[in-house]
């Protein structure tokens, strides 16, 4: 995730005196080599809530949506561009983050990245038209880049190897309950209407948190010092945004706007500059992509099966989330209820499937898709077989089938996508999953709304249902065709 794989079994010190595998204990023995001290547990709990953060301001925009076009306007494209402005950023600049960090040091990168999202929050919740809030987003998501890739790596210089499974399996739950939870939340707070506030505390919210978050930061982490002295691929870098940048401006542009020349241009600009970026990073001395990954079957399928598996499925849970306000009129704590769903479906998959990972290896990606599509498709039979009289709780089975694909997606692909990858390529090879989860879902939440929107626009939002999911199913369906060109076993774990 940091593009920097030799970080992944470094045990370095970095956390202070005192922070060892093993510290002798007042009668002389050896205590728990696993145990973590006060100082470790506040240093993990500062990076917990980096992630929650970014986790939460993720998804909070697919329940909010409405009720932020409703107050400032914006219309469709506003729909489409709040979740879409935020992981372009994200994906954008993740792996560049992650080598910033390696060049001018972790530590003060999580402050500059935390710093950046909080004020990027509150303007954000202070917006007054969509320009400013679509800028927010952009905002938060790159610096998000910036914050979330250091945290991983201070922990694995931090803990020692014995320490680190202890560790990370604080994540899982933490990161699982922030998706279950953070959707649900923002869908009271916006019911609430606090202070009169409508949708705005959702973002507001984040000044405290990321202060709080700051403060224990430049308290607890650790001093430490530049490990790379590479250049940053800048032109690769700027050829890759204007990239998704081009072809996501055309796609959201010519489908709420028409298709005149500026959105046709537009498209025709992204596919120009996409092959820069390949010509560049054939080329580059420190490419983003090492050359020889894309020479890797396995890895470039992994590449392209997540990129269609998580734009089609992110896609999917923003229009369910539009379906559910907009066609059945449903409030916004109603609609997240409803979602609820998908969100524990994910997370018991990801508990289940993690020790099966290196067991099943390829086989539990054919299962996650295989539980996806049958997700997809009852979801869609509900729908068709109800039409305007279908309601949130018949398709609750639908949602939690979805889900419990989607998790064991989550858990797997990417892992298995790594099985046949040299070490020296992994720091590599995981930044680029990583970039293309975020990329994924801000093409999906174009795609999918634009699907929805066009076909609600002549035939109704009943129709417009049905034709996303039928859509997402297909995309689902191309998934299980590439599947059988991953590696058949998962990437083995470095501690």
């Amino acid at each position: 995730m940091n593009g920097s794989a030799d970080l992944m079994s470094q045990t370095v010190d970095l956390a202070g005196p005192g922070v060892t595998a093993e510290t002798p204990s007042p009668h002389g023995k050896a205590s728990d080599p696993t145990r973590l001290t006060a100082r470790l547990r506040w240093l993990l709990a500062v990076v917990l809530i980096a992630d929650i953060l970014d986790l939460l301001d993720s998804t909070i925009t697919n329940i909010a949506a409405p009720s932020i076009v409703r107050d400032i306007g914006g219309g469709q494209s506003l729909i489409k561009w709040l979740g879409a402005s935020y992981a372009l950023a994200m994906g954008v600049f993740l792996v560049v983050g992650g080598r910033l960090g390696d060049r001018y040091g972790k530590r003060r990168l999580f402050l500059i990245g935390i710093s950046g999202f909080t004020l990027a929050s509150a303007m954000c919740g202070l917006s007054v038209d969509p320009a400013m809030i679509i800028v927010g987003r952009f905002i938060q998501g790159s610096f998000g880049a910036l914050l979330i890739p250091q945290g991983i790596t201070i922990l694995m210089a931090a803990f020692s190897r014995e320490q680190i499974p202890r560790a990370f399996a604080a994540f899982g739950p933490a990161m699982g309950l922030s998706a279950v939870l953070g959707p649900i939340v923002a869908g009271f707070i916006i019911t609430a209407n606090l202070a009169g506030l409508d949708w705005r505390p959702i973002f507001l919210i984040n000044i405290v948190l990321g202060t709080t978050g700051l403060v224990a930061a430049l308290i607890l982490l650790p001093h430490d010092k530049p490990v790379s002295q590479e250049r940053i691929d800048a032109l690769g870098s700027g050829l890759l945004g204007t990239t998704m940048l081009a072809l996501i401006f055309g796609l959201i542009q010519g489908s709420t706007s028409g298709w005149t020349a500026l959105p046709v241009v537009s498209l025709i600009a992204g596919v120009l500059l996409f092959v820069g970026f390949g010509l560049r990073q054939a080329r580059a001395a420190n490419p983003l992509i090492v050359p020889s990954l894309l020479k890797n079957r396995g890895f470039t399928s992994g590449l392209l099966l997540g990129l269609f598996m998580f734009a089609s499925v992110s896609g999917l849970a923003y229009v369910i989330s539009l379906f559910f306000q907009l066609v059945l009129h449903l409030t916004p704590s109603q609609a997240a209820l409803g979602l609820a769903p998908m969100a524990a479906g994910i997370v018991v998959a990801a508990i289940v499937c993690r020790p099966l990972l290196r067991r099943l290896g390829r086989t539990l990606v054919v299962i996650g898709l295989a539980a996806s599509l049958i997700g997809t498709v009852a979801l869609w039979l509900t729908v068709l077989a109800e039409g305007s009289e279908v309601t949130a709780w018949m398709t609750i089975p639908a949602i939690l089938i979805l889900g419990i694909g989607m998790g064991t997606c989550f858990t797997a692909t990417f892992d298995v996508a790594l099985g046949d990858v040299a070490h020296q390529e992994a720091g590599s090879a995981s930044g680029a999953l990583s970039a293309v989860q975020q990329l994924a879902a801000a093409i999906g939440s174009a795609v999918v709304t634009t699907v929805f929107f066009s076909i609600a626009a002549t035939h109704g939002g009943v129709s417009a249902m049905t034709v996303s999911v039928l859509v997402v199913a297909a995309i689902i369906v191309l998934c299980l065709g590439l599947v059988w060109l991953l590696p058949r076993a998962a990437a083995v774990e470095v501690w």
